[in-house]
């Protein structure tokens, strides 16, 4: 019989990785008016922002 693991399920693409970002007011505002306007969490809005900055 399968020994039963805890926790969540393992991912196929772990964020394991950290960054510490130091941001103006106005930025931090910038940042929060499109996640409330996407819907999305400050670091999927940051996610997002990265990945624009390789589109094109």
């Amino acid at each position: 019989m399968p020994q039963k693991h805890r926790g969540r399920p393992v991912s196929d693409n772990p964020k394991s990785l950290r960054v510490d970002v130091r941001l103006t007011a106005e930025e931090l505002k910038m940042l929060d008016d499109y996640c409330q306007q996407k819907g999305v969490t400050r670091p999927q809005g940051l996610r997002d922002g990265i990945k624009a900055l390789t589109k094109n």
